[in-house]
């Protein structure tokens, strides 16, 4: 399909991702990146849906509903809209509207490899203000103009990687209580929930827009909110798609923060006000700890009730939540 560049493709040992101002690359803040990716064999569109295909078994193939807005919800469904297969789906990905995401791609060894290996080129950089790396993940969001990727936050920090076609980006500063209340990023981290998570027109002034190329990346920390377009002015024949991949990972800075949430969550509810995670420091060191009993405490009630009552849809605790 006339993706694959031909021109003398790196050794595996070259693919990397490099801060764009090395110097001033924080993991506290939204930072832009650079990477070589997109030219990695099993980034290719071939490669993608043999990769989709091992997917089907494990449900990690989703798709969005027809007229979605970067208003919508952020929700996805395992079965395709009009009832295609996997492989129909890439055989007419070049159709305007077309979206898939294969959610999960570490599930396959191949790509488990492959994600270790962009975040390892970012380590040191991110290690030193948040150690002990874990639970690495990743997310292809493949698309054919006009497609969007509805507003909404994640748990995880994010190295964003654009591999095919161009994408437009805008993510907010995770801090800005404005675009993202607070009640509504605990709800989300405890509950599972981003019903107040929505996005205003009014908020699109507040982010940063990345227009990105293949080649192009964003890193952005956990609960940031962030949606993408891409619009098909670019495209020309055999070269109408889109492909980007969130390459998301948790950290002890992340957990600790997902620990303060808990406390600040049921707080919120005797009517308190409890400071945001990093607001005060001394705050979080007694939240932290008390956190992670809740934390556990709450996962291990919802295990017990979870098939009678409400709760059962916690009964399985995210990764790094607590």
């Amino acid at each position: 399909m006339g993706y694959r560049n031909e021109n003398a493709e790196p050794s595996a040992a070259t693919f990397r991702v490099w801060p764009d101002d090395p110097t001033g690359f924080s993991t506290h803040r939204i930072g832009k990146l650079q990477h070589n990716f997109h030219q990695h064999p099993l980034f290719q569109v071939s490669e993608l849906a043999a990769l989709a295909k091992d997917l089907v078994p494990f449900g990690n193939c989703r798709f969005t509903r027809p007229g979605i807005t970067q208003a919508s919800s952020f929700t996805h469904d395992s079965q395709h809209p009009d009832g295609r297969s996997v492989e129909e789906v890439f055989q007419r990905i070049e159709e305007p509207g077309s979206w898939v995401a294969l959610y999960n791609i570490e599930v396959i060894a191949r790509y488990q490899v492959l994600l270790c290996s962009i975040v390892d080129t970012m380590r040191a950089s991110v290690e030193r203000e948040q150690p002990d790396i874990f639970d690495v993940n990743g997310f292809v969001f493949i698309s054919a103009p006009p497609s969007v990727t509805p507003f909404h936050i994640d748990r995880e920090n994010n190295f964003w990687l654009q591999l095919h076609g161009r994408k437009t980006m805008n993510v907010w500063d995770h801090r800005d209580r404005v675009v993202v209340p607070a009640d509504a990023v605990e709800d989300f981290i405890v509950g599972h929930s981003l019903r107040n998570v929505r996005f205003e027109e009014e908020f699109r002034p507040r982010s940063l827009q990345f227009e990105t190329r293949p080649g192009d990346g964003v890193y952005f920390p956990s609960t940031s909110p962030h949606m993408t377009s891409s619009d098909p002015a670019w495209t020309a024949p055999g070269d109408r798609v889109s492909i980007s991949i969130g390459v998301t990972f948790y950290t002890s800075v992340t957990r600790s923060m997902a620990r303060v949430h808990q406390i600040n969550w049921l707080l919120r509810r005797f009517g308190l006000s409890p400071a945001f995670p990093g607001d005060s420091p001394a705050a979080d060191a007694i939240k932290t700890p008390l956190g992670r009993l809740v934390g556990a405490a709450r996962w291990s009630l919802a295990k017990e009730l979870g098939p009678a009552r409400r709760l059962r849809r916690e009964a399985k605790a995210p990764p790094g939540s607590f």
